[in-house]
């Protein structure tokens, strides 16, 4: 007789199955100091969730302020527990859900846009192609020799998903993302 199979120790399976699970961008501000991204970063591992993105940067100089864009992906109420789980973390200032921010404005989501470097090797036909396509894709060539190409591109990360996907059988060699950089339309601000 078999064992049951238990789930994995997640926070996806806490949720009930009716639930569908969204993916999620949020942005939170948080002063820029040592151990704020770690603190940040260590509720979403505790608690079993999976970050897919994780950009940082100060944003506000002058008031040592840093921006956190996290894409994961959960049900929505696990999400708005998350939200405010970060709100009661001392140098957290603002949490902002922006995929449910642009979903209550009538908005498809925020805009978010992501660089990517691609390195892609190859010889003769596969090197014109890959040149054709990255054309195609408005992908720049920062470096290159006879034997490779290293491409830059930006976009939505959808854009980067199918950019690498057809590079991959002309030679794709390594991949380098900065991870989803978003903002809420419109005019405010957070």
């Amino acid at each position: 007789m078999s064992q049951p199979v238990q789930p994995p120790a997640s926070a996806y399976f806490i949720t009930p199955e009716k639930e569908a699970i969204e993916k999620r961008t949020l942005a939170i501000l948080v002063d820029n100091e040592p151990g704020v991204l770690a603190r940040v970063i260590g509720l979403f591992s505790g608690r079993g969730y999976n970050i897919e993105s994780l950009t940082v940067s100060e944003t506000e100089h002058e008031r040592h302020l840093s921006r956190i864009t996290v894409v994961t992906r959960g049900a929505p109420h696990v999400i708005e527990q998350l939200k405010s789980q970060l709100d009661r973390i001392v140098p957290v200032h603002r949490v902002v859900d922006l995929t449910r921010a642009a979903g209550e404005d009538g908005e498809t989501g925020p805009i978010e846009r992501e660089l990517a470097i691609v390195k892609v090797a190859g010889l003769a036909d596969k090197r014109v192609e890959a040149l054709r396509l990255a054309d195609v894709f408005r992908a720049k060539v920062i470096d290159s020799s006879i034997e490779h190409f290293v491409f830059e591109i930006t976009g939505r990360p959808s854009k980067i998903d199918k950019f690498v996907a057809i590079m991959a059988p002309l030679g794709l060699v390594e991949v380098c993302r900065t991870g989803v950089a978003a903002l809420s339309r419109g005019k405010d601000g957070m």
